[in-house]
């Protein structure tokens, strides 16, 4: 598994009315992309639910790379991004666990991303497998958001070159305000066409 995300910041007077069109006339293209676990066409808008932007920003869970590389740079997709917006910065997380929720059935409303510095100083005892026992508390958070029944799906992903882990959970509804996130998303669209792939619990 691995997860991706680009996030395209749009003027503050933006009609996201023109996102919510791009998406239902568009989302679709991906609903049987070979390679894809899901994609999650969120925004975020100026003022609703803290955020400070106007943002369309979507996020993928990948099953194939090289599926993923093709849309990046293949003709698979990513061009009419960049035709329309120019070239966003994708991000990028490697898979360390993923759940299924209990209402993994539904169609999401909303989603929240949680990014986390990892500390520099993280092996207190020196044996280097400090980053370990953190990842590891981690991975059990993610397991207990799981077990909520207005959860859809939750991954955890890892980017080792900023050292920093990300959480992004998918809601039934609204996302639970005492949720940790540094952001908050409405989806607009999902696209799974390999959620029953995604790997269940540890992605090792």
């Amino acid at each position: 598994m691995y997860a991706k995300q680009y996030e395209i910041t749009l003027p503050a007077d933006y009609d996201m009315q023109v996102i919510r069109t791009r998406v239902a006339d568009g989302g679709h293209v991906l609903d049987d992309r070979a390679g894809l676990g899901l994609k999650a066409y969120v925004i975020r808008e100026r003022g609703v639910d803290g955020s400070p932007v106007n943002e369309y920003a979507p996020f993928y869970l990948w099953n194939d790379t090289g599926a993923m590389a093709h849309f990046l740079v293949g003709g698979g997709g990513f061009q009419n991004i960049i035709r329309d917006f120019g070239r966003p910065a994708a991000r990028h997380w490697t898979g360390i666990a993923c759940h299924a929720g209990r209402a993994r059935a539904t169609s999401p409303r909303t989603a929240s991303r949680r990014l986390t510095p990892i500390p520099a100083g993280s092996d207190p005892d020196g044996t280097g497998l400090g980053l370990t026992a953190l990842i590891g508390r981690e991975v059990e958070e993610l397991r207990r958001i799981a077990h909520r029944k207005d959860v859809h799906t939750v991954a955890l992903g890892l980017d080792p070159h900023d050292w920093q882990l990300m959480r992004f959970v998918l809601w039934a509804d609204g996302a639970d305000p005492d949720e940790e996130a540094t952001e908050r998303y409405e989806v607009l669209h999902l696209s799974a066409p390999g959620l029953p792939d995604l790997p269940e619990g540890h992605d090792w």
